[in-house]
């Protein structure tokens, strides 16, 4: 690298961050784009209600951080004359950077949708009985549900007294062993 001969110690360093670091997040960024790891990888998305919490000591972060600083320190050497309040701006921009990435990527988790069937989601939908449901416990039929916008078949019973008629409408009231227990309306 002889174009940093004649360069500055402080700049020289600059340079040495610069350059690989910006590679790195090159590689890094694409491969996100072409599915080989995830944005999600560095985010911890199991908070509180499903709030993502924030993990500052990552791979991902230290890039972005070195990136703005060094690039920074780079843009503004031969403009900023005092080499501590230099140093200074580019930490700041290397923190912004980090902050600015944390929000992009809960925006990104934002339009993320889980629509995972869970059986729990049945309960207090109407369902139409797809199969007949026998009377209290002697056995189960089937209902068709919509939960989320898709159509489930599931094993349903009853603790009417009575048979529940194919075509008729009921509540799923509750689960139990991966059955739903129903009751007519």
């Amino acid at each position: 690298m002889n174009f940093m001969d004649n360069y500055e110690p402080l700049l020289r360093a600059f340079w040495y961050l610069a350059l690989p670091v910006s590679i790195f997040f090159l590689l890094q960024t694409i491969s996100t784009f072409i599915g080989l790891s995830g944005a999600e990888t560095d985010t911890d998305t199991d908070g509180i209600d499903g709030e993502m919490t924030f993990e500052v000591f990552t791979l991902r972060n230290l890039i972005n951080f070195l990136l703005g600083f060094s690039w920074t320190g780079i843009s503004f050497y031969n403009t900023i004359e005092n080499k501590t309040i230099l140093i200074l701006i580019a930490l700041i921009v290397g923190f912004f950077f980090v902050i600015v990435f944390f929000l992009l990527i809960k925006q990104i988790l934002k339009l993320s949708e889980d629509n995972s069937f869970k059986i729990e989601n049945a309960i207090n939908k109407t369902a139409e009985v797809y199969l007949a449901i026998p009377e209290a416990k002697t056995g189960q039929g089937k209902i068709q549900i919509s939960i989320n916008g898709a159509f489930h078949e599931l094993s349903a019973i009853t603790y009417s007294p009575e048979r529940i008629a194919t075509g008729s409408l009921v509540r799923v009231v509750g689960v139990a062993h991966h059955l739903v227990i129903v009751e007519k309306i």
